[in-house]
């Protein structure tokens, strides 16, 4: 029987959201004058930061469509799709609404950088591609496969093309959903990219993922894969660049960052897959599988979302490393009681904001 659930993904989204949370706690409050390049602490610290959104990415791309895949074979799939869209749209509707200064507004300003684009509208324009992708394959998963690996390819490796994109006439709406000249901190190129391979994986989990027999062979795939892609990906494309006389690949081989990434987040995945069988139960799992509820809590916090009161508007760029260190714990605990305690699960937030649009549609 195929698996429903891959029960070490909320171990890694567990992962993923503490290391979110330290990070922006740190990154915004820590001084300046400590982020010492030179420290080893500190390097190690940014670059294990480094891997938090693509691993949330990746993760997107492969828990949609493994059950986007699980639907259709149960004969659900309308349901699944018509579910998708409603959560794409509604995480692009909350990532604007968390970033719009309803305080501004009570003095007759809007504040226009709500405009720009962060993670939860870069996953539900994701979410709304991932779907298209699938009309697109004729709901074939290898056509699917092919389409999610030529695309994450693709994208990752002419990044240095769209790097510095300017596009100065075009609408605000649309420009920073692809540049970062307005300040859009997560585009949908290149971060759809890791969507991609987390939809390429979720195909050959869905096809062998239920033969039990191969979890050590996965295991092993996670990990060469990954330390493949993070030791000797640059070299590989300077080596297609020698076989294809393609200078694109030299250039991403310059400033390869995408592929080393994507080895990080397959080498997490080996590791927390190899011990999956100790972390169903486990309260990690648990919280990550409230990973919307504790980003909004979070992001209103630090960020000072609707209120406009924030840590970072009290304490910005002001604590040395001890305070960051214990604060970022105290933080992370706070934010998970009040995920656990307050707001249920997920399904409160969505509810919230189902509510909210479904005013919007009848007006």
């Amino acid at each position: 029987m195929k698996p429903t659930r891959l029960f070490f993904l909320d171990a890694v989204r567990a992962f993923a959201i503490l290391m979110m949370l330290q990070g922006h706690f740190i990154d915004s409050l820590l001084n300046p004058i400590y982020r010492d390049t030179s420290n080893t602490v500190y390097n190690v610290w940014a670059y294990f930061r480094g891997i938090t959104a693509p691993t949330f990415f990746t993760i997107t791309g492969l828990v949609f469509v493994f059950l986007l895949l699980k639907a259709k074979e149960k004969g659900t799939e309308r349901e699944r799709i018509k579910k998708g869209i409603n959560r794409g749209l509604l995480l692009i509707i909350l990532g604007y609404a968390l970033r719009f200064s309803f305080l501004s507004l009570m003095y007759g300003k809007v504040n226009m950088n709500f405009l720009q684009v962060d993670v939860l509208q870069c996953i539900g324009l994701s979410l709304l591609i991932l779907i298209l992708l699938y009309k697109i394959s004729f709901k074939n998963e290898w056509v699917l496969a092919l389409l999610f690996l030529i695309l994450g390819c693709g994208i990752f490796v002419s990044e240095p093309l769209y790097r510095t994109l300017n596009l100065a006439d075009a609408p605000i709406l649309f420009v920073n959903y692809i540049s970062q000249q307005n300040g859009s901190v997560f585009t949908i190129i290149p971060w759809f990219g890791f969507v991609a391979f987390g939809g390429f994986i979720a195909v050959l989990f869905f096809k062998f993922g239920h033969k039990n027999n191969y979890k050590p062979l996965k295991i092993i795939g996670f990990l060469v894969v990954g330390l493949a892609l993070i030791f000797f990906s640059s070299a590989g494309l300077k080596l297609m660049d020698n076989l294809f006389d393609i200078p694109l690949f030299n250039k991403s081989a310059n400033y390869n960052y995408l592929f080393s990434r994507l080895g990080n987040v397959l080498v997490i995945f080996g590791i927390f897959y190899t011990f999956e069988t100790y972390l169903k139960q486990a309260i990690i799992t648990k919280i990550g599988q409230k990973t919307l509820s504790i980003y909004v809590i979070h992001f209103m916090i630090i960020y000072g979302s609707f209120t406009g009161l924030s840590l970072k508007h009290f304490l910005y760029k002001s604590l040395n490393p001890t305070q960051a260190i214990l604060g970022a714990i105290v933080f992370i605990v706070v934010v998970c009681f009040i995920s656990f305690y307050y707001v249920k699960t997920n399904t409160y937030i969505y509810n919230k904001i189902r509510r909210f649009y479904k005013k919007l549609k009848t007006k």
